[in-house]
């Protein structure tokens, strides 16, 4: 390759090699190799591996050492480190992607090799082909991926059946993944650390239909909505426990929330407020155990998680924030939708105007005056403009052609729009006062 490092590239590539040769001539070389269980940027997970006991990661490592990884009777830690990338990267709870490469050195590690072992028995070998596989050869999505497939089912509406079959099908792989067995709520262990793990759990079990989310989010018509509805409210539905620890029992709403958050920020980003009408007010049983009344998918959410909102401040990094969820949200869920919808500078924008649109539905359904404050309940002290602001001189110049309201928010009406939101400017004032 010309260019800078391009040598490296080199020792990723796949390499077509004579067996003894490329081995003797690889055992001569000096190597320093690094895998990492996830890029720098990037929490991982330390559970759901493939085998008990150990991490995600750890899991497919040690496959690999054991044979997975072996190639023709070779084990090399480039074949490991590739079986290992794959592995870790398309994994159903995965939401973290391994790093490898060469720290110094252009050789290989070998650690194990039923070819030399027969060399030393005095055995003819000859040209035993070895393939060591890098990740370029890896790093490629295989062309049937969820986010292509949903795709091609939202834009060809004949294929409405197959869409709400896929869809039915990964709420049912999501509910199985966050399920009590895998997340028990009987667990006592309440440290920051088990915290964290059970957040990024969460979202690792629900990465694909998170994505599924997002798209359906953007591009769903009308005819697709209830699609995108059965979606939320199946997966809200699922058993959360019963008896437990509080904390567990509270933060086994968070997927929902968390998949909330990825359809409404996508859904404003096309402007398509039918989906985000469907996203806020689809109703669902409050009990998935009994046939309790309707209530609307944010209240019942929001209701569930308000009193475990401060945990999210034993997030790294969240502590000093006035609204560490939301903080955190915003964080974890931008390259989601970056990588789908490429937002760029607008992302803020979007996810603090839905962020107004979850407070003011709830303070809406629910007439107490109070939704969950979100950044934008901060940055309108910090700007001069703020988002909330914005967002209501909106609705009162266009009035009821305002497109929220066209699509059955705030009960068809600027009007109750404006006096929720006008209420909700004095929980606002108060918030300013007591520095939140």
């Amino acid at each position: 390759m010309d260019a800078c490092y391009g040598g490296l590239a080199l020792t990723r590539n796949s390499v077509q090699a004579g067996g003894m040769r490329f081995l003797r001539d690889m055992l001569q070389r000096f190597s320093r190799q690094v895998l990492t269980a996830g890029k720098a940027d990037e929490t991982v997970a330390d559970a759901n591996g493939p085998r008990p006991g150990h991490s995600l990661f750890t899991g497919h490592l040690l496959d690999a050492l054991d044979g997975a990884a072996t190639t023709e009777g070779v084990v090399t830690a480039s074949g490991v480190m590739a079986y290992v990338y794959q592995k870790v990267a398309r994994d159903q709870y995965s939401r973290q992607t391994p790093h490898y490469g060469f720290f110094d050195g252009d050789g290989d590690l070998v650690f194990t090799t039923a070819a030399l072992k027969d060399a030393e028995n005095g055995e003819q070998i000859t040209d035993m082909p070895v393939k060591v596989i890098g990740p370029q050869s890896v790093a490629l999505p295989p062309e049937d991926t969820v986010a292509e497939t949903v795709k091609q089912l939202l834009a060809t509406p004949s294929q409405q059946i197959r869409l709400d079959d896929f869809a039915s099908a990964h709420v049912r792989v999501a509910l199985d993944a966050t399920g009590l067995e895998r997340f028990p709520v009987q667990d006592v262990s309440l440290t920051d650390e088990a915290f964290a793990s059970r957040v990024t759990g969460y979202e690792a079990a629900i990465a694909d239909l998170a994505t599924m989310a997002v798209l359906m989010g953007c591009w769903c018509t009308p005819e697709q909505l209830p699609i995108l509805e059965k979606t939320l409210c199946r997966f809200a539905e699922g058993d959360k426990g019963s008896k437990g620890t509080f904390l567990w029992l509270r933060l086994g709403w968070y997927p929902t929330l968390y998949l909330m958050y990825a359809a409404g920020v996508a859904a404003l980003s096309s402007n398509n407020y039918s989906a985000l009408a469907s996203i806020l007010t689809t109703p669902m049983h409050a009990d998935p155990n009994s046939s309790s009344e309707l209530q609307p998918l944010t209240v019942v959410v929001i209701k569930e998680l308000t009193e475990i909102v401060d945990q999210f401040k034993q997030l790294p990094g969240h502590d000093r924030h006035y609204v560490p969820r939301s903080e955190y949200l915003r964080i974890r869920q931008q390259p989601l939708l970056e990588d789908l919808l490429f937002l760029g500078r607008t992302y803020d924008r979007h996810f603090d105007r839905f962020e107004i649109f979850l407070a003011l539905t709830y303070a809406d359904a629910t007439e107490i005056g109070w939704g969950p404050p979100g950044r934008f309940a901060w940055k309108r002290r910090a700007t001069s403009m703020s988002p909330y602001i914005e967002l209501m001189e909106e609705a009162q110049r266009m009035g009821d052609d305002w497109p929220p309201i066209k699509a059955g928010l705030f009960r068809n009406s600027t009007q109750r729009f404006l006096e929720v939101a006008d209420q909700y400017k004095n929980l606002l004032a108060r918030l300013d006062q007591l520095n939140l």
